[in-house]
């Protein structure tokens, strides 16, 4: 029985059209470097962003903690100030499969590789409000590890009174969501090709289900009910 659907924000269910990972990519190159914005987004998609600053320069053999932090200083100025203006909206249907879930019982969740800062900013500026809209917000500020690690599932079954992570649900739009759900024992792991990676990059982590919308997300989980 599905009791928990754990959803990533950047490219799941918020469309900010990849301003976090330009944002990475300028903070990185303005170092003086020329990776590219598909190189963000196969090593640094759905990381905590200290994390991907240190993947991404890592394809270069780059290991530097205080140059990767020099990075993320320069990130999170920047990232503050487009989100102040940048347009970013929910992706299509989320609100509409966040209310059919709690309506069927099921628990919303939104977890992600943000701060807690930007994630909070970013749920206002879209008008989700905790315990309407979604019943958790989770974030790489609240837990000791990040992705892959499942720390911030468990976080949020732990909230939620949720022993068993075969009922939990997991939703991302990169390899590394589908990874942080197995690592967690997660029911279910669903990919999502509305955001930072392809169905080919989303397919070598095994999800159980691929999708291209979040309403295709209700059937399964129905599916899964009825068994």
């Amino acid at each position: 029985m599905i009791k928990v659907v754990v959803f990533d924000m950047a490219g799941t269910t918020v469309d900010e059209d990849n301003v976090v990972y330009k944002t990475v990519l300028q903070a990185i190159n303005e170092e003086g470097y020329d990776f590219t914005l598909a190189d963000v987004l196969a090593e640094g998609a759905g990381k905590e962003k200290l994390q991907a600053i240190k993947s991404v320069l890592a394809l270069k053999g780059i290991q530097d903690n205080e140059l990767a932090q020099k990075m993320f200083t320069r990130f999170s100025a920047a990232l503050t100030e487009a989100y102040s203006t940048y347009p970013v909206t929910e992706q299509p249907h989320a609100t509409q499969v966040f209310h059919n879930l709690k309506h069927r019982g099921i628990a919303v969740v939104l977890n992600t590789g943000y701060s807690r800062t930007i994630a909070e900013a970013l749920v206002e500026k879209i008008g989700w409000n905790l315990g309407r809209d979604i019943d958790i917000l989770v974030t790489a500020s609240d837990v000791p590890e990040n992705r892959p690690n499942p720390d911030m599932i468990l976080y949020a079954m732990k909230v939620l009174g949720i022993t068993d992570a075969k009922q939990v649900v997991k939703v991302g739009d990169s390899a590394i969501d589908i990874e942080e759900g197995k690592n967690a024992g997660c029911g279910l792991n669903i990919g999502i090709t509305t955001g930072a990676q392809t169905s080919l990059q989303l397919q070598k982590a095994n999800p159980e289900y691929l999708v291209n919308d979040l309403t295709e997300i209700l059937p399964i989980v129905d599916r899964a009910n009825s068994e």
